[in-house]
């Protein structure tokens, strides 16, 4: 069973470069920018109009990422076991984060680093130090595996 803690620059320069060139084509064919949080968000519309490429785009995702898994020779072990007070308070943290960012690192650190958008480059600067900060906390100081 191998485990997603190996370097694979291949593999990595390789999905990289999928994600890159999806959020171009999503760019060129939408005019819009391809996060995560905008495209749940406006799920709802208030118009009643609902958006059936948005819906296509989130199946998309959780296909490709199940397709991944059924690949037997990239297989890799899911963590379980985690208390659902943690899931749900990590969701809510999250859904907050992204609002009030207004976006989430998809569309900020794929999309808006590229456009080199300045809001993008501080917000992903946030993200990135308060991840180091958290697991520094959590590993370090707690001693949480």
């Amino acid at each position: 069973m191998e485990y997603m803690t190996e370097f694979t620059p291949y593999r990595g320069l390789f999905g990289g470069a999928l994600i890159g060139l999806s959020a171009v084509l999503f760019l060129f064919m939408n005019g819009r920018i391809a996060g995560i949080s905008g495209l749940i968000h406006d799920l709802c519309p208030p118009e009643g109009k609902f958006p059936f490429w948005r819906l296509a785009f989130l199946i998309g995702l959780l296909v490709g990422g199940f397709s991944y898994y059924l690949f037997p020779s990239i297989q890799f072990t899911l963590r379980t076991h985690y208390p659902v007070f943690l899931l749900f308070f990590g969701g809510v943290l999250v859904g907050f984060g992204t609002r009030m960012g207004s976006g989430c690192t998809s569309g900020h650190g794929v999309c808006g680093m590229a456009r080199l958008s300045k809001r993008s480059i501080v917000a992903t600067i946030t993200f990135m130090l308060t991840a180091i900060i958290t697991v520094a906390i959590l590993r370090h100081g707690l001693g949480v595996a």
